[in-house]
């Protein structure tokens, strides 16, 4: 059954477990922006190293999520650590018994 995507229909939402890790906007042209959980700490980090790449989390919680400019300062490695690191800060919240579901065993 299609549900209606949460945050309209211009906006890509991938989940874990039933938790959003990454948000993606359709709707833009000129410069692709996504949103990714990072813990706060690093979070801070990297918002000071990358301050024109690295911003609060638009329409999100500031302290949890970062929205991330693909403007070229970050490399596509970086932006894939990024998302990786999102995913696995979602994927280790996760009860055990959804993670074992997951990973497809016991």
């Amino acid at each position: 059954m299609w549900k209606k995507p949460p945050f309209g229909p211009d906006t890509l939402v991938f989940k874990i477990g039933g938790k959003i890790f990454l948000l993606v906007g359709l709707d833009q042209i000129d410069e692709l922006r996504f949103n990714v959980k990072c813990n706060p700490e690093r979070a801070i980090e990297l918002r000071e190293k990358y301050e024109h790449t690295v911003l609060p989390g638009y329409h999100m919680n500031k302290k949890h999520w970062n929205t991330i400019i693909a403007n070229r300062e970050l490399d596509d490695k970086k932006l894939e650590e990024l998302i990786l690191h999102s995913y696995s800060l979602i994927m280790e919240s996760l009860p055990t018994k959804i993670k074992q579901e997951i990973k497809g065993g016991s």
